[in-house]
């Protein structure tokens, strides 16, 4: 499952220190809560679902196969066509369940049976998919204001960590950290202050010129980062 998970995380060009809300697992079992705490940390998803019902994150197209309704519905056909254009996934469960799909048209019912769908499968937009051996892995990649925030706050700390590493702090050495140049990874920084510098060991972060500050790119954004032992 993590493997599947980090192949979406690829294919979704989402860097692993970005949360991610849900990731969704397909599969003849449930791993337990032990299991899956792991799955959270090793993928940083807040939550793991385990589902049998791929609606979650596939969708589908419904459409005539014009080899087996053209003989039985042949002046119809345009009709099937425009009813099972505007079907929506919950169509799939009720084939699935009782075998037929029964159209209501102006010009009379129809029944139809699997053999008389074409069904396209396709992941909804923002959900990345991977299947192998019987399992199904999705990520819902959609970020809200939070999530964005969050990856935000663990660049920040990443950075700050390797700028302890490359000036040879010890790792019990208190440091001051200085930001400029980037309101918004400025703003963010202060917001999270307190659970920045438990991470860093930071006894202030402020926002201030600083002649030894270094350029980072933190997330498409450019700031400045300047830290010194107390």
């Amino acid at each position: 499952a993590v493997v599947m998970g980090r192949a979406c995380r690829n294919t979704a060009t989402i860097k692993n220190r970005q949360p991610i809300g849900n990731m969704f697992i397909k599969a003849p079992f449930v791993l337990d809560e032990f299991f899956q705490e792991i799955i959270r940390e090793e993928l940083n998803v807040k939550k793991v679902t385990f589902t049998d019902d791929v609606r979650e994150f596939t969708s589908y197209t419904f459409k005539p196969q014009l080899r087996t309704v053209g003989p039985k519905y042949g002046k119809q056909l345009g009709e099937i066509r425009e009813a099972l254009s505007i079907l929506d996934s919950s169509a799939k469960a009720t084939l699935d369940a009782d075998g037929k799909l029964v159209l209501n048209l102006a010009s009379g019912d129809v029944e139809l049976t699997p053999d008389d769908i074409l069904l396209e499968t396709k992941q909804k937009e923002g959900v990345f998919t991977v299947s192998d051996r019987g399992v199904t892995v999705a990520l819902d990649t959609e970020l809200t204001a939070e999530l964005i925030e969050e990856g935000f706050v663990k660049e920040l700390i990443s950075k700050i960590q390797t700028m302890r590493k490359d000036s040879d702090f010890n790792v019990t050495d208190h440091i001051n950290v200085t930001l400029s140049g980037n309101d918004k990874v400025s703003d963010i920084a202060l917001k999270n202050k307190e659970a920045i510098a438990t991470i860093v060991l930071a006894d202030s972060i402020t926002v201030s010129e600083a002649a030894n500050a270094k350029d980072w790119d933190i997330n498409g954004e450019n700031v400045k980062i300047a830290v010194e032992r107390v």
